[in-house]
């Protein structure tokens, strides 16, 4: 797609997760793949409520804006990664909703079974698969955590979505829509979990 299709897609997407409030104030940000060594990704420090063309910017797959002035978002390289060990990703959306924050608070991994929406994550045929999406400590070091979710994801690929410990989802698919897709079951799944610990 051309970068002006994925900036709508990607505005679109940062006005419906703040409508569902996953998304508070600043949180979060959406990158999207510009060919092999390129992306689309939000700058740092805006509202993804109130996202608009100038809100993103052009990087390597290193994190480096293609502007010397511009500001990426401190998240950058976990993106970064995510586009280097799935050469099929398209797309990662990352969110701060209050299901996965208080859940990767309270547990070392999120298992989901059971939920037909299971079948939207890669691989996965029917509702009774059990998923187990991992949950790394919060770390500002962000290349050394970069780097420990890439040495699980050598050995353990397929998942397409991890958690980082009272801080939030990372989701990605081979387009905007279908990382939004995710975003979306895994939130109604996380909501469901939350309920039924209460």
């Amino acid at each position: 797609m051309k970068a002006d299709d994925l900036t709508r897609d990607l505005i679109a997407a940062g006005d419906l997760f703040h409508r569902r409030g996953w998304v508070p104030a600043t949180g979060g940000n959406f990158s999207a793949r510009l060919g092999d060594a390129r992306m689309l990704i939000t700058a740092s420090g805006w509202h993804k409520g109130e996202l608009e063309p100038r809100a993103f910017l052009r990087a390597g797959l290193d994190g480096v804006p293609e502007d010397p002035g511009a500001r990426a978002s401190y998240e950058t390289l976990l993106h970064c990664q995510v586009y280097r060990r799935d050469a099929a990703a398209g797309c990662v959306l990352h969110t701060h909703s209050v299901a996965n924050t208080v859940l990767s608070r309270r547990h070392a991994s999120i298992r989901l079974s059971g939920y037909e929406l299971l079948k939207l994550l890669p691989g996965i045929q029917t509702h009774g698969t059990i998923v187990e999406l991992p949950v790394f400590d919060n770390d500002q070091d962000i290349a050394r955590l970069a780097a420990l979710v890439d040495a699980h994801f050598a050995q353990a690929a397929g998942v397409a979505a991890y958690l980082i410990r009272g801080h939030g989802l990372y989701a990605w698919g081979a387009s905007v829509a279908q990382a939004r897709h995710r975003v979306e079951a895994l939130e109604f799944m996380f909501e469901c979990e939350l309920h039924a610990k209460a």
